[in-house]
């Protein structure tokens, strides 16, 4: 039966299995909208304050579901609005399509209002922030479109693509009909490859694993925990990845990424048998290309990945597999393991070090200031429920969480933690509200005062959809990592990272949020309780010294060690 375009693509989604598609509403795509309230029972627009909040959330659904997370802009400032949470798509291997309303046919290319051109713009290719950008201009070919962006989306590498919808095209009246949904392609291992990986791994004496990445699923982090168990290997998990391997597990070795333990960056070094499961090795996980080495690490390496251009383009590696995820961890989990390995007491003492990085009564030490971080983070694991999501932004902040929070991991069967390994600040905020909003567990999100007030706004959202997410916020006046990174390079030149704030309890309060502020550690136990009973969202403003900058040290510290080196 005829219908008009925007009513069919929204048909299209829900032909996909989506059930919520976040954005802010324009006058583009109207007929787009008129198609969400037409199929109000099967799917669920959720109306944004910002399109930067709306594009995080859909990446936060990407993360979630392992399809497509959904956003719908308008054109020009609604669309470089959602850019940041495309980006964040792109580097963090992240399902997503990003609808776009865009000018009538018959005003392109005459810088009509708020047109830009999208192509160069987004730019499709590994330089850009999303794999594929395609314009509709025939109607009857929006099934064609859709189906064909969540295959992009989902095959190979994780990432964004864009959509752009001319406003005219969507008010054409068509008869077609959705395409079947989409399931992503698998692609499995050389079989002769994972001869040569048993072979490097039987000559081994210190081998370790690196998971993380795109494209992880509960069946796939269970078969790598038996690859794991099976060859007694120690497992890191990559830059923000830290729910790809069970961190409760004896065999969890650590995060590699910033603010690494330094136990670990040793084990890094000394191993001889690197195999990254996923992670595409980027800046963050590697050091800056200088914990493991660029372009060839000293140490042999074998890298899988789901992507062939991600396969030997920054490491040449000694041994290259493309292989998805779920492929790839079921054939490591066959694969056959001696009775016995030489690694057993390198396997153990991998582990003591990560045990001793987050028991900070062993060798750690004494920060100034009424509040302990570290006490606050074991709060958490005290009281969060296992499938509780934990989100994040940018900042120093999430490095309290990232070293002493130990995350159950997908092998559990629920995806925990929410994280830009773009290090884009205002991420936590909404992902978390998204997070609330997909699944109905808990939502507990860490911000800093710079970090939050980037997408704050997004807690009227949450207010409007009935989702509750509870925000820890960390107020110390600053944007924090920069000024850590002034005091290294220009010591006692403070410039442009001091803030004046409001009274976030205050706005919380406003938005519709229960606030309240705490200065002293053993006032936070009791107001986490008091967050996780109350029916609505609430926020946990707590007062920081400045000078408590990293899980390590001080500013103090840092001038001062700045300072003497001249």
């Amino acid at each position: 039966m005829p219908s008009i375009a925007g009513h069919l693509l929204v048909e299209c989604l829900i032909a996909q299995g989506v059930t919520h598609a976040f954005g802010v509403p324009g006058e583009s795509y109207l007929a787009v909208l008129d198609g969400f309230h037409a199929h109000a029972e099967r799917i669920r627009f959720i109306t944004n304050r910002q399109e930067g909040g709306a594009a995080f959330m859909a990446e936060a659904q990407g993360k979630l579901t392992g399809r497509p997370g959904i956003c719908f802009v308008t054109r020009g400032p609604g669309a470089t609005n959602a850019s940041i949470g495309l980006h964040t798509a792109f580097q963090d291997s992240t399902p997503m399509v990003l609808f776009i309303g865009d000018v009538a046919s018959d005003a392109r290319d005459r810088e009509a209002f708020q047109e830009v051109d999208y192509l160069s713009f987004f730019g499709p290719s590994t330089k850009g922030m999303a794999k594929r950008v395609e314009r509709i201009d025939d109607a009857r070919r929006i099934p064609e479109y859709v189906a064909r962006a969540f295959a992009t989306a989902m095959n190979g590498r994780p990432g964004p693509v864009v959509l752009v919808l001319p406003e005219d095209m969507l008010t054409q009246t068509v008869d077609a009909e959705p395409l079947p949904r989409v399931e992503p392609v698998q692609a499995w291992s050389d079989p002769g490859a994972l001869r040569e990986l048993r072979t490097l791994l039987l000559a081994s004496e210190r081998p370790l694993v690196i998971a993380g990445g795109g494209g992880w699923t509960p069946q796939s982090a269970a078969a790598l925990q038996r690859f794991a168990e099976n060859w007694q290997l120690p497992v890191t998990n990559a830059f923000r990845f830290q729910d790809t391997f069970d961190n409760h597990h004896a065999l969890y070795a650590g995060d590699v990424g910033l603010g690494i333990n330094p136990a670990l960056a040793a084990r890094v070094h000394e191993s001889d048998l690197l195999i990254a499961i996923g992670p595409r090795l980027g800046e963050s996980t590697t050091g800056g290309y200088t914990l493991i080495e660029a372009p060839v690490p000293k140490q042999k390496l074998v890298h899988i990945h789901a992507s062939p251009e991600e396969l030997g383009r920054v490491y040449q590696p000694t041994l290259a597999i493309n292989a998805t995820m779920n492929a790839a961890a079921r054939s490591l989990e066959v694969l056959t393991a001696p009775p016995t390995v030489p690694w057993i007491d390198w396997a153990q003492a991998c582990h003591a070090d990560y045990l001793a990085n987050i028991d900070v009564a062993n060798g750690g030490i004494q920060l100034p200031g009424t509040i302990d971080m570290p006490a606050i983070i074991h709060t958490l694991q005290k009281h969060l429920p296992a499938d509780a999501v934990l989100t994040n932004g940018a900042g120093n902040f999430a490095s309290w969480l990232h070293r002493f929070f130990r995350y159950s991991g997908l092998v559990k069967g629920h995806k925990t933690q929410l994280a830009p390994t773009n290090g884009a600040m205002g991420y936590g905020v909404p992902a978390g509200i998204g997070a609330a909003i997909l699944t109905g567990r808990t939502a507990f999100t860490i911000a800093g005062d710079g970090d939050f007030l980037m997408n704050g706004q997004e807690l009227a959202t949450a207010v409007q959809h009935g989702a509750k997410s509870i925000v820890l916020l960390l107020n110390n006046g600053s944007f924090g990592t920069i000024r850590m990174h002034q005091e290294r390079e220009y010591p006692a030149h403070v410039s442009g990272s001091g803030l004046s704030n409001p009274d976030f309890c205050a706005l919380a309060r406003a938005y519709g949020y229960a606030a309240e502020r705490i200065t002293h550690t053993a006032e936070f136990e009791p107001a986490l309780q008091r967050a996780l009973a109350a029916p609505g969202g609430s926020l946990i403003e707590v007062m920081i010294d400045v000078d408590v900058i990293t899980t390590r040290g001080t500013l103090t510290a840092i001038r001062a060690r700045a300072q003497a080196s001249g």
